[in-house]
């Protein structure tokens, strides 16, 4: 048997823990003096650690530059930021957020030493020009437990709309140097958004684990965030959303998938976020969550056509196995246990359809036309993905 070829990509230095928010102060000063602080409108405050953040930056003799994040970020919002902030002679970005927030600190980062605008950076886009890699230093600190962008080395902008689109800036200069993931900093985030990012999270293990290009060092990442994930999942959306060791399962689950998906890619769940999401103006992680169960019914059946006893059916039921606590007799019961507990959550936590958000049937046909997923499990045509939007209208 040929050993596995494979690629690991850059990591940031990781400071994983209950209690390591204090030391962000500690963990930013040897960058230098000017620190840009990139946060959520409101999240942090309600989380009642903005003004300790502030006050530790203050006293470490820090000189701190405030940009405020409330929606996914556009190129006309980091735009914006470059004009106030490339005259500054910033040291160091700090983004302590959701997903969108530390996309923003990631690109505002990555154009503070470029000229332009940052759409010229944009992959996909006309006139799409390399990026050199130079940055301004970057630390993430997620909020939220879903899209891994603290370990990644892309950073996600939009404009929604008839032209819009949703589509990366991406350098493996652009991971972060330092990663810092406090579980204490998610335990006020709502249940309709921590089922919402946990999903996402969710998405990427599974997604990433069933790809093309997964690997020995993927797959154990992968089945690792799972195992996490299905012990913490509905707990965090519930009961126990205040544990800090609850919340530490699924901000890892988070970071394990933030990993994988950069060793091994993404499927067709994400080709959708960058098509529909473009589109209509949706949560990343709501797109998620009303896609998975279905999606994954659509690959499975794909595959099941091609070969009953296909490599992957076997890691969609090891994957039922350990998100539904059962161990499968068989392959084909171990998929039917991962369908069934991701239909389960979709029932019992409400996941929106995408007609709430304004897509339209007549949207379909040029929708399936732009979305590319060459990561996904089986190579699915444009009346397997139109089946996928349709029933979840």
């Amino acid at each position: 048997m040929l050993e596995p070829s494979f690629t690991i990509l850059p990591l940031p230095e990781i400071h994983f823990g209950a209690g390591h928010f204090s030391r962000l102060a500690t963990l930013a000063k040897p960058f230098g003096s000017t620190i840009l602080v990139v946060t959520g409108r409101r999240a942090l405050e309600h989380s009642g650690h903005s003004a300790a953040l502030f006050d530790a930056l203050h006293r470490a003799a820090l000189k701190t530059f405030h940009l405020v994040v409330e929606r996914e970020p556009s190129p006309e919002l980091i735009d914006r930021a470059l004009l106030l902030y490339r005259p500054l002679s910033v040291d160091l970005v700090v983004a302590v957020g959701g997903g969108s927030v530390l996309d923003a600190g990631k690109a505002v980062s990555a154009m503070l030493l470029q000229e332009g605008s940052v759409e010229r950076f944009i992959e996909g886009r006309e006139g799409f020009r390399v990026h050199d890699g130079r940055k301004v230093p970057f630390i993430a600190v997620p909020t939220t437990s879903g899209t891994g962008s603290e370990v990644t080395n892309n950073a996600v902008i939009s404009r929604v709309g008839q032209e819009g689109y949703k589509r990366s800036l991406r350098h493996t200069a652009f991971v972060p140097n330092i990663a810092l993931i406090d579980p204490e900093l998610m335990v006020t985030v709502s249940a309709e958004l921590t089922a919402a990012s946990g999903m996402d999270a969710c998405t990427q293990l599974l997604e990433a684990y069933t790809s093309p290009f997964a690997s020995p060092y993927s797959d154990a990442l992968a089945l690792s965030g799972l195992e996490r994930f299905s012990r913490s999942f509905l707990p965090a959306c519930s009961d126990r959303a205040k544990e800090s060791g609850v919340r530490g399962d699924i901000a890892y689950a988070a970071l394990m998938s933030g990993i994988a998906l950069a060793n091994a890619g993404l499927g067709i769940v994400h080709g959708f976020a960058s098509s529909v999401g473009g589109l209509i103006d949706i949560a990343h992680g709501t797109l998620c969550a009303t896609l998975l169960a279905t999606a994954t019914r659509e690959n499975i059946r794909q595959l099941r056509s091609i070969d009953p006893t296909h490599p992957t059916l076997q890691k969609y039921a090891k994957a039922g196995s350990i998100l539904s606590g059962c161990a499968a007799v068989d392959v084909y019961g171990g998929c039917e246990g991962l369908l069934e507990r991701l239909e389960a959550w979709q029932e019992r936590l409400h996941f929106p359809r995408l007609g709430e958000y304004g897509l339209l049937s007549e949207d379909l046909d040029a929708l399936v036309t732009t979305t590319r997923s060459k990561s996904n499990a089986v190579q699915l045509d444009h009346a397997a993905m139109k089946r996928i939007l349709s029933s979840r209208l």
